[in-house]
């Protein structure tokens, strides 16, 4: 069915599973935020684990903009764990030791790894897919990334 919002069938597929694939890293950061806000043990316990809080809070609500960006454009959200395993690009780390240090530099990297998947697909939207729609979305959630990284990198120093 034609959506009516400039972007081709094809392309709106296309789009939406690459949303899906940012929808699956967002999920599967937040479950390992959400591990670390938990888990969390160490001398900066309770300032670490309302830090971590703050976090998972903030991507809940990008995953919620994820999904529904894919729904704006005509398709499903996928909302399953064994599909987001398939489509992530990010690893179930499980950890021995429960320190804060480890913690933010597991999910700093996690970060990283999105940031640059969001990078990478920035232009692609716009050109390929003609979609500055989305385009112009991914670009603010990889800024709202990069400042979480900046605020992980900050308790490393």
């Amino acid at each position: 069915m034609n959506k009516g919002i400039g972007i081709t069938e094809s392309s709106s597929a296309e789009i939406a599973l690459e949303l899906s694939k940012i929808l699956a890293d967002e999920f599967v950061l937040y479950t390992k935020t959400r591990n670390a806000h938990w888990n969390v043990e160490g001398a900066d316990f309770y300032a670490i684990h309302k830090f971590f809080e703050n976090q998972y809070e903030q991507l809940d609500e990008a995953m919620d903009d994820v999904a529904e960006r894919i729904r704006a454009i005509g398709h499903y959200a996928p909302a399953t764990l064994k599909i987001y395993l398939q489509l992530t690009h990010l690893s179930e780390e499980s950890r021995e030791d429960n320190d804060s240090a480890g913690y933010i530099k597991e999910l700093l990297a996690d970060h990283q790894t999105l940031i640059i998947h969001l990078r990478e697909n920035i232009n692609k939207f716009a050109t390929e897919y003609h979609d500055l729609g989305t385009s112009d979305f991914i670009t603010g959630l990889m800024e709202t990334h990069e400042k979480m990284a900046w605020m992980l990198r900050a308790h490393l120093k």
